[in-house]
């Protein structure tokens, strides 16, 4: 798969990715007041969100066609 995730995106995807990991550990330890099926609903969230921003690849980005890499004129490989 061709990289589709530019480096804004992957920072943005790495903060709400964490934002989410910490949301499920919350739910578990009963910090936040949410049902418990929330806590593994954010923790698979925060995994896609943070191995998307790593791999700078996202399937769901392939399949919309959408690209949030910047490309230049002249590529530089």
């Amino acid at each position: 798969m061709a990289q589709n995730v530019g480096a804004v995106d992957g920072q943005i995807r790495t903060v709400a990715g964490a934002l989410a990991g910490f949301g499920s550990l919350a739910v578990l330890q009963g910090a936040l007041s949410l049902p418990e099926v929330v806590a593994p609903v954010l923790g698979l969230v925060a995994i896609m969100m943070l191995v998307t921003a790593r791999v700078g690849t996202c399937p769901l980005y392939s399949v919309l066609g959408v690209d949030s890499c910047s490309r230049s004129s002249s590529p530089s490989r």
